[in-house]
């Protein structure tokens, strides 16, 4: 038996790792988890931009339902300044005694606000990096034997009967935009106005 050549070979087998197989074992390790943590934070990251996404459909959604029963319900513009403010009225509000509704953009604190006679203003749109409005009539097509209704530009508030807004909301991930945004336009009938 020779117990010298059995010895010598259980020390070499238990020696444990060289510093070349340490180092690529520590270097592959390091790749390793900064792959998943790349993985992990790019989950966080679009999870953070479905709940804003989310957010925002609700907050417009919110703000449509709400504008566009003021505007509907409303039986003349009054006036306005171009992407800035609109001015409703609605002799037939709730109190029987009309009301007067004030649509507002504020382009430095990024708000749409809604204000009704005797009622605290009430924000509707946060966010909100843009928002316009167009004001058209309601005039018979002339040039067709159809009933067709024609919607032009207006040239002044209280020939209009139809309203196009459209707004652009964002929000912000982790202090910077990441393509969290939300683009609304609808088209509002004036339904209490009367033709002209």
């Amino acid at each position: 038996m020779n117990l010298r050549t059995n010895h010598s070979k259980c020390r070499r087998l238990a020696a444990g790792f060289t510093l070349v197989e340490m180092m690529v074992a520590i270097g592959l390790t390091a790749v390793l988890l900064s792959s998943l943590m790349g993985l992990y934070v790019s989950g966080l990251l679009s999870f953070a931009a479905m709940g804003n996404y989310q957010n925002l459909e609700v907050k417009s959604y919110y703000a449509l339902d709400t504008l566009s029963r003021e505007i509907r319900n409303s039986n003349l513009v009054i006036g306005y300044v171009t992407n800035q403010s609109l001015t409703l009225a609605n002799s037939n509000a709730r109190n029987g005694a009309g009301q007067t509704n004030i649509i507002t953009y504020d382009s430095t604190a990024q708000i749409v606000t809604l204000q009704r006679t005797g009622q605290p203003i009430m924000t509707n749109l946060t966010g909100c990096d843009a928002w316009s409005f167009t004001l058209y009539t309601r005039a018979p097509d002339t040039n067709s034997f159809s009933t067709n209704i024609v919607f032009t530009v207006a040239t002044n508030a209280s020939a209009c009967k139809l309203i196009q807004m459209s707004w652009k909301c964002s929000r912000t991930i982790l202090g910077s935009k990441l393509n969290t945004e939300s683009v609304q336009t609808a088209q509002i009938v004036l339904r209490n106005k009367t033709s002209q």
